[in-house]
């Protein structure tokens, strides 16, 4: 059964737990403990919705989120869509492949060592491969994410504790936990992952008789990748919560070893070693698909370079990008979670083209946004909206010393 509905959405959703996502988690639980997991479960539910609204979009109306922003908005419109797509993802694809390099120092192996065979592993699995066999082994990286729950459990947490945050609201009013909760919806409701996950749908040849499943999956995929999120944050909060922000993965998996012993390391290494090779295939393709849908021209991973030049030659071009910067000297975290809060900035400008185009009936016709899911849907995009902007304002009232 899982088999059967195992797609697009828990690939796209499991990619935003990638190696930026587990910097900015481990340092969520680092800094504030157990204070972030009620606003994780508010994200979590944001993140269905959005995933949700995605899919929908792809199986019914058999095209991407790029190709259909083309259709319904201005060229202007269409290259604003595109360019905060590829701002966001810049960053990102250079985080992956620091991420894997990070992942393997844990290990003893030397990250010049690493990151080419696995930018060329990487590369070789979407120019060589039908979309289905890349989604198998995308869902087969997927299992790395198991690393946490067990690093959790052995971190014997305060469940008293735990439970109370989920369920209690916790603010500080403070530019710090302003700038994580908006560092954790750019990980969790990551611009790139709607796009993955429409164009994959369509990629995947679903139909709109096949909704049921891809729903399904959606769903699924995004309560498990938050799930995951959950332990991450309670797993660092057992061991070092309230000793403030990380520094280094090394730093991360080092706290772990109190309470997950000499396993700490090879643990935190697995997951992210898995996360970051997952995001570091969708996250170029993410952004080819959304240009090559936005130029209207082919774009799949079944396609030759032949065929889809544009496409494939876009995803060479990040992956080659992403694999030389990460091999310079540059600070793995920060850059993680740096890229996660400039998603977290330019996340409601892509919700609001998805909320729109779901709203249309003349582009999903009955299958378009009810009253009731569409004020629900609203609500999402104007309460992340509204921590994006209380960040921007902060940022610059600071940079004038008034803040």
């Amino acid at each position: 059964m899982v088999a059967a509905i195992a797609g697009p959405g828990l690939v796209a959703a499991n990619a935003g737990n990638d190696a930026a996502g587990i910097a900015t988690y481990a340092s969520a639980g680092s800094q504030f403990t157990y204070g972030t997991l009620f606003f994780m479960v508010l994200v979590t539910l944001a993140l269905v919705m959005v995933q949700e609204m995605a899919v929908r979009l792809g199986a019914h109306t058999g095209k991407g989120l790029g190709a259909l922003i083309r259709e319904q908005f201005s060229l202007r419109l269409t290259a604003l869509a595109v360019f905060c797509l590829l701002l966001a993802n810049t960053g990102l694809v250079v985080s992956e492949f620091a991420g894997i390099g990070a992942a393997f120092e844990l290990l003893g192996v030397p990250k010049w060592a690493v990151i080419p065979p696995a930018a060329i592993l990487l590369w070789a699995l979407v120019l060589f491969g039908s979309y289905h066999w890349a989604e198998r082994i995308f869902l087969i990286m997927s299992l790395a994410f198991f690393a946490y729950p067990i690093a959790m459990i052995l971190g014997h947490p305060h469940w008293g504790a735990v439970g109370h945050h989920l369920v209690v609201p916790h603010v500080e009013p403070s530019k710090d936990f302003i700038l994580l909760a908006v560092a954790l919806i750019g990980t969790t409701v990551s611009p790139y992952m709607q796009f993955y996950a429409a164009a994959g749908v369509v990629d995947r040849g679903a139909k709109p008789a096949d909704y049921p499943l891809i729903r399904a999956d959606a769903v699924l995929g995004a309560v498990f990748a938050c799930v995951i999120s959950l332990t991450i944050i309670i797993a660092t909060a057992s061991a070092i919560g309230g000793t403030g922000p990380l520094n280094s993965a090394a730093q991360a998996a080092e706290a772990l070893k109190p309470v997950a012993g000499q396993n700490a390391e090879l643990l935190f290494a697995l997951g992210l070693i898995g996360a970051s090779a997952l995001a570091g295939a969708v996250v170029p393709l993410s952004a080819s698909y959304a240009i090559g849908e936005a130029a209207g021209v082919e774009r799949s991973v079944s396609r030759s370079f032949r065929d889809a030049p544009l496409f494939l030659g876009l995803f060479t071009a990040q992956i080659v990008l992403g694999a030389t910067v990460a091999m310079t000297p540059v600070d793995v975290i920060q850059l993680l979670i740096g890229t996660q809060v400039l998603q977290g900035l330019i996340s409601p400008i892509v919700l609001v083209y998805l909320l729109v185009l779901t709203n249309r009936r003349s582009v999903l016709g009955e299958a378009a946004n009810g009253p009731r899911y569409r004020i629900a849907a609203t609500a999402v995009v104007v309460g992340v909206a509204a921590m994006s902007t209380i960040l921007l304002v902060q940022t610059v009232l600071g940079w004038f010393g008034l803040a």
